[in-house]
């Protein structure tokens, strides 16, 4: 029981959200792409960017086989990209861990969470649609709100502004961290681990 218990726990894929291109790179809204070309870094899977439409790629992370993606289809149509991927690989949106920015945590916090809705946010919306499920899990990357009156639209688009981009850093380090756990350990215990409360 607990071995059936521990399999459907485990993740079997990571998928970091955000736009190709270097003049996204560094903007709030990459934040899940930073994330994935820190895990690629060190698992070192063999990235490529054939048959789907997506940055992919497997490698051996923390004892057993994980697919790494960054959908190249842009963040709103981010599903199309993980539909195509999950179904090929016959992975199930349970065991795939959607790492993204979120507007409505606070700046720096992260946060695990099983499943949920999309809150807004239009990569989780369309991967949503195309998953036809909201029970995946999601690490979530505060990237708090304007402050100084900016669209929406337009502050997601622009780096941290300069006096939080160190605590942007140390975020992102700590987002790393969490996603490790996850593959470790299993999601209940990295929520347990850190998820914090206010």
């Amino acid at each position: 029981m607990d071995r059936v218990r521990r399999s459907e726990e485990q993740i079997l894929a990571v998928i970091g959200l955000g736009n190709p291109g270097k003049e996204y790179g560094a903007t709030r809204h990459n934040a899940g792409f930073m994330i994935l070309d820190r895990l690629v870094s060190l698992y070192s899977p063999s990235m490529m960017e054939r048959k789907f439409r997506a940055s992919w790629g497997f490698a051996v992370a923390e004892g057993r086989k994980v697919l790494f993606v960054k959908p190249l289809t842009y963040m709103n149509r981010s599903g199309e990209a993980v539909g195509e991927l999950i179904k090929y690989f016959g992975i199930p949106p349970a065991s795939m861990l959607v790492v993204h920015d979120d507007l409505d945590l606070p700046f720096a916090r992260i946060r695990l969470a099983q499943r949920g809705g999309s809150g807004g946010h239009k990569g989780i919306q369309s991967i949503m649609e195309h998953v036809a499920s909201s029970d995946f899990p999601r690490l979530k990357m505060g990237i708090g709100r304007p402050k100084h009156a900016e669209p929406i639209e337009e502050f997601v688009l622009l780096p941290p502004y300069a006096q939080e981009r160190e605590e942007f850093e140390e975020m992102l380090g700590r987002a790393e961290e969490t996603v490790r756990a996850v593959l470790a350990a299993g999601l209940p215990e990295a929520m347990n681990k850190f998820n914090r409360r206010d």
